[in-house]
């Protein structure tokens, strides 16, 4: 039997790549659109709304608060062992009440947190490939130029087609909102 994969002592503020794919899955899950047959349009759903399904997902007892227990429970269903004090220590990194419990208040701050983290992590990788840093495009030679570097060398035509995918204007060019959503 396989076990269980160790969630690192590093876990302090949420940093776990787990718990960023974990929280991925349950928002793709709660978004998910009705099904075709269903007469009732699909409600527009907020970023609030999508922290509050996955709020509920942790919150099994449905008290408002997670738990360390909560938190345990979370990991070890998606195949992640947590011991008690690791999930405290998580608890108490964002605990803004002192009552060892994160309420959804703590939790939108965590997620904030977090996803600023990752805009930052995307714009760097962006500047990576920029014609020109600060120009705010990726053109089929920057990306060539920086694919090569990495060690994948590709020709014009190869780099030309990689951002016709995801090229939403059709300028020929990526952009930052088309880098995001091609990172997303």
């Amino acid at each position: 039997m396989e076990q269980p994969q160790r969630v690192p002592k590093s876990f302090g503020c949420f940093p776990h790549k787990g718990l960023k794919l974990s929280l991925h899955r349950l928002r793709s899950k709660s978004n998910s659109p009705q099904s075709p047959q269903s007469p009732i349009t699909p409600k527009k759903t907020t970023r609030e709304d999508e922290l509050r399904e996955v709020f509920r997902r942790f919150d099994s007892d449905s008290d408002g608060k997670i738990s360390a227990m909560e938190l345990r429970s979370y990991f070890a269903s998606v195949g992640e062992y947590m011991s008690h004090e690791e999930a405290q220590g998580a608890i108490d990194d964002v605990d803004t009440d002192g009552d060892k419990l994160i309420d959804f208040g703590d939790f939108v701050r965590l997620m904030t947190r977090e996803g600023d983290e990752e805009d930052d992590d995307i714009k760097a990788a962006f500047g990576m490939f920029e014609l020109e840093k600060g120009s705010g495009l990726i053109t089929p030679k920057s990306l060539q130029r920086e694919l090569s570097r990495l060690g994948d060398v590709k020709s014009q035509e190869e780099c030309e087609a990689m951002i016709r995918v995801f090229d939403t204007d059709g300028n020929g060019e990526i952009d930052f909102n088309e880098f995001h959503q091609m990172m997303a």
